[in-house]
């Protein structure tokens, strides 16, 4: 939405709507009737605009920079990669306003008397609607299905038990059928679209099946109906939409400089001018005081330290297409020279040799005070006016037709039915941008990649343990998923629909170094960083005691390690799923079952 309209019709939603948007989360609140009659609501266009407003929201914000998994990590890991999550009473992500809010628009749209205009608002809603209810499979796997707002006095619906997610997912499709058979199909850059619902059913999809094709017998999908439908269907469906999106949505790639145009993607002020690309996004403007902290983040050292780790590092390849990892000597390489001829986008991505700040002539070294890896993140990093906190306006990027293309090669690869033509007008799309040479389907194949399986890094198991005969091509598009979407907000869910749960468990590298000494980074000529031991003896501008401040792999060399005193323990049995807050299951008497491997030690 325009930040204009935003100023202006902020104060009509909560005149009109605020109703809506308070009350009682757990108990899903119906209209509080007494205070604001129903009936002089939503009678007008003006008014469902005002209200659906709101629902924007449910989008994520700072979630998508502040990467904290197995390609980025911060100075802290987090309680999902260290097995450390405990039972909450109550929240972590069991919040259901938004549905309220959601349903009580569907329920009272028939007061609108054009019905042109009720039948665009209910496919806005049922988008926003199958949107929640997405997060809330990913996170929880069954959750009761709601599909009106339901009051405190309503006890059956209030203590009913977890629907199916067979159930909420066929919900979940049904509704954004009805958003793409009803939405407008003129592009826009700051509101939902027929575009828009077509990219959400493809996410949706692609992680059903994966995640039932990974999962299959596990706990997590115990509950799934006999007749259930098997992961080939959702891939397959998954297939069709990102096509029929990708041949007749107008979308395609934000391209022009193989060195740039990737990059331009997360520092534009204005999404409109991206809109070859952007299916969506959230509009900032700081005259209107939409900010959030993208700048601050990645480059001062209070807000977390993200840092891009040397697993994702050596996953890009050489500009020529061949393997990095197959290099000799690759492990002790040191910054600039495994940085030359890489994958444009690695450039793009983090702060390489030559690196220049927006607006600065003079370049700029990677900061090891704010990211420890020393792989310094540039992506969200735009002008060092943006720098202070809540200082930074740049639009974010909620959905993007790269995301679609990989998508369709993806499913199409898991599925088993991918041709090289389907790599064609997908995956060596976005390697076209990049100039990089395309990804052959005979060749992934016939020579998979050694380096993405290495438990030592991390590496997946997934399509090895399944047997998938295209276990070669599957690799290498995460390989593309991973560079292409990396810090986008995707790896957490794309980690846990693989069921590759286990890779928190394995080191977090940084950089090389051949042990004590002063490092010219950027090679300028001046010292970035030393590694010392008593004393430092360099100007570098960050000066690190081994042993005490920084941690090699090695002991006296090797890679940065991180983390390394960290005890972590994925389990398997567990961690895929987060578990249901007591108190939530205490109000309906243990209606809501725990999730597996939880135990709450709560009797009924």
């Amino acid at each position: 939405m325009n930040p204009a309209m935003k100023k202006i019709l902020y104060p009509i939603l909560f005149l009109l709507a605020g109703f809506a948007f308070s009350g009682c989360d757990d108990l899903l609140d119906t209209v509080p009737r007494d205070r604001l009659s129903a009936d002089t609501f939503f009678k007008s266009e003006s008014e469902l605009k005002a209200y659906t407003i709101g629902f924007y929201e449910l989008f994520p914000s700072t979630d998508l920079y502040l990467a904290n998994d197995d390609h980025y990590t911060q100075n802290n890991m987090s309680n999902e990669g260290m097995g450390k999550r405990t039972i909450p009473a109550s929240g972590s992500g069991w919040s259901w306003t938004a549905l309220r809010n959601i349903n009580t628009l569907l329920e009272d749209l028939d007061h609108c008397p054009d019905a042109q205009v009720r039948v665009r608002y209910e496919a806005l809603t049922r988008f926003f609607r199958a949107y929640f209810y997405f997060a809330k499979v990913k996170r929880f796997g069954d959750v009761p299905w709601y599909d009106k707002p339901v009051g405190s006095k309503d006890l059956d619906a209030l203590n009913r038990p977890r629907d199916s997610r067979e159930l909420i997912v066929d919900k979940m499709v049904e509704d954004l059928d009805f958003a793409i058979a009803n939405l407008s199909s003129t592009k826009s850059a700051y509101e939902v679209t027929k575009w828009t619902a077509m990219a959400l059913k493809s996410r949706i999809l692609l992680f059903e099946g994966t995640f039932r094709k990974y999962h299959a017998g596990d706990p997590t999908l115990a509950t799934l109906p006999a007749d259930a439908k098997n992961y080939k269907w959702y891939l397959d469906e998954c297939a069709k939409v990102s096509a029929e999106f990708i041949q007749t949505s107008g979308y395609g790639l934000h391209s022009g400089n193989v060195n740039t145009s990737y990059h331009e993607l997360f520092t534009t002020m204005n999404a409109t001018d991206l809109m070859d690309e952007v299916v969506l996004a959230r509009d900032y403007n700081k005259a209107y005081g939409a900010i959030h902290s993208s700048g601050n983040t990645m480059t001062v050292g209070s807000m977390g330290c993200p840092a891009m780790t040397r697993k994702l590092v050596a996953s890009y390849l050489m500009k020529d297409g061949s393997r990095f990892t197959d290099k000799e000597g690759w492990e002790t390489m040191q910054f600039q020279q495994e940085t030359q001829d890489r994958d444009p986008r690695l450039a793009q991505s983090i702060r390489t040799p030559g690196y220049k700040r927006m607006g600065e002539e003079t370049p700029t070294a990677p900061d090891l005070k704010v990211s420890f890896t020393g792989y310094h993140p540039d992506k969200y990093v735009t002008t060092t006016d943006q720098d202070t906190y809540n200082n930074s306006d740049i639009d974010l990027i909620i959905f993007r037709a790269a995301e679609v293309m990989l998508n369709y090669a993806e499913a199409k690869a898991e599925a088993g039915t991918l041709e090289q033509a389907d790599l064609d007008m997908s995956v060596n799309k976005l390697r076209d941008r990049v100039g990089m040479p395309h990804m052959s389907l005979a060749d992934a194949d016939r020579n998979p990649d050694p380096f993405l399986t290495n438990p030592a890094f991390g590496g997946y198991l997934s399509p090895v343990l399944a047997g998938d005969a295209h276990k070669g091509v599957i690799l290498e598009i995460r390989r593309e998923r991973a560079i292409e979407l990396c810090q986008e907000g995707h790896r957490y869910y794309d980690l846990m629909r693989w069921k590759e749960g286990k890779v928190f468990d394995a080191p977090f590298y940084g950089m090389y170094f051949p042990g004590v000494g002063a490092y010219d980074l950027d090679g300028n000529g001046t010292d970035d960083f030393e590694i010392f031991s008593g004393k430092a003896a360099s100007k570098a501008a960050v000066a690190k005691e081994l042993g005490v401040d920084v941690i090699l792999k090695d002991g006296t060399s090797g890679m940065v390690l991180l983390h390394g005193d960290i005890s972590r323990s994925w389990n398997e049995n567990r961690d895929y799923l987060f578990p249901i807050p007591t108190d939530d299951r205490n109000l309906t008497g243990g209606a809501l079952t725990q999730n597996p491997g939880w135990e709450d030690n709560l009797t009924f």
